[in-house]
């Protein structure tokens, strides 16, 4: 007698109210992100600060939005992982909605770096907690479904910002994100604990494997590194590339005037698009290190295209940076491998804090960029800099696990 085969779980499986929640959460989170980005020269502006002033200070206030996140990347994920899933996911978005909110009224430089402080410190723990909440929540089959839909809603709040910003000025902006957090905390009420995180908690009891030996145990250490390595590509392309869109457009001749803001916007358009595109196509090659090579090899092939392609308009210029996008978008692809390559115990910590780790990344990748432009050029500066983060990232795929379909309820021992 032949036995017979479980069952599929159904794709539809994968619009459960969590997924919906965690979808709309990083929705907000990548809105608030890019805020300040935005609304940094008019907000300054608006201060009274001088055209020299607002270059200095915003450098400054972005760094402490940054230092938030780096802070926030740890404390979210070791409370994820003692707390739950859950209990983060309310506490991160309460931090960056109020914060937010209050940046609405900031009257001073001080009050407004605090406050950005405050609100990177919480948007920290958003993208982290709600790719580790889908990865445990849906069938094995479904994960990267789960990662798709999450993604491509997430991350159209960086359109939605553009447009926000466009259509009021920054305050009303900021008031914006923050009343959209809050909506979302009431959506949040009704969203359960992970069964897997659950019962993880049973079966430790008093004992917990401490979050810094992820530093001190060579396998997770090297497991770590690997996860932030395949990241680096993404946060390149959006930190030096697009954001710097304006200089690249000049070094290539070309006439008009060329704003970075669009070139980031239209990068956004194709990220959107790609990281649907890459949890599909993780499941249809049934492998995330093969789908993972492949939107890394894109990128590569849309970075010769931008520095040795030869555009000569902004339009094709605008269609590359909507390419680069689209292969950059494995975000949530990359973080989903993340949390797969871990145990319950310590998976939080590590994909929050690798979420937030390869976005500051940028901390290192821009001013090295920045050294190598007054001897090199802004295009052979970028192809050095991308040559590293592409090597970087090609070794860290190398040898890394296979994740696709793996059980997720272990625990480090």
């Amino acid at each position: 007698m032949i036995a017979a085969t479980p069952a599929q779980p159904k794709l539809s499986a994968v619009l459960t109210l969590p997924v919906i929640v965690a979808s709309l959460g990083y929705f907000v989170d990548v809105y608030d992100l890019l805020l300040f980005n935005i609304v940094r020269v008019p907000s300054l502006k608006d201060l009274g600060l001088s055209e020299e002033e607002i270059s200095q200070i915003g450098a400054n206030i972005y760094n402490w939005q940054q230092a938030g996140l780096l802070i926030g990347g740890f404390m979210w994920g070791i409370l994820g992982d003692k707390m739950g899933r859950r209990s983060v996911l309310f506490g991160s978005i309460l931090t960056y909605s109020l914060a937010n909110i209050a940046c609405g009224f900031a009257n001073n430089v001080e009050v407004y770096s605090i406050l950005r402080f405050i609100a990177g410190l919480g948007l920290a723990g958003e993208l982290g907690a709600g790719i580790t909440l889908i990865a445990e929540i849906l069938p094995k089959e479904l994960r990267g479904y789960g990662a798709s839909v999450m993604a491509s809603v997430g991350l159209a709040g960086a359109i939605a910002a553009f447009f926000a910003v466009k259509l009021t000025d920054w305050r009303v902006a900021y008031f914006i994100g923050g009343g959209m957090g809050v909506i979302l905390l009431i959506l949040r009420v009704n969203v359960l604990e992970s069964i897997v995180f659950n019962k993880s908690l049973e079966k430790r009891g008093a004992k917990s494997v401490p979050w810094w030996t992820i530093f001190t145990s060579w396998s997770r250490f090297v497991r770590y590194i690997r996860c932030m390595g395949i990241g680096l590509p993404t946060y390149m392309v959006i930190g030096i590339y697009s954001t710097f869109g304006n200089e690249f457009a000049k070094a290539l001749g070309i006439a008009g005037d060329v704003q970075a803001s669009s070139c980031v916007l239209y990068t956004y358009i194709g990220v959107v698009t790609g990281d649907f595109f890459s949890g599909i196509l993780s499941q249809w090659l049934r492998s995330r290190r093969k789908a993972i090579l492949l939107m890394i090899s894109m990128t590569l092939a849309g970075v010769v295209w931008l520095l040795y392609g030869g555009i000569n308009s902004a339009t094709i210029l605008y269609i590359c940076y909507v390419w680069l996008g689209f292969s950059i978008g494995y975000i949530a692809m990359f973080l989903t491998t993340t949390a797969e390559q871990f145990g319950t115990n310590l998976r939080a910590t590590v994909t929050t804090s690798v979420a937030n780790n390869v976005r500051a990344t940028v901390l290192l990748t821009l001013p090295l960029f920045q050294l190598l432009k007054p001897g090199n050029g802004v295009l052979q500066s970028g192809a050095i800099v991308g040559a590293i983060c592409f090597s970087l990232a090609l070794l860290s795929l190398w040898k890394m696990e296979e994740t696709y379909g793996k059980e997720l309820d272990y625990e480090e021992s």
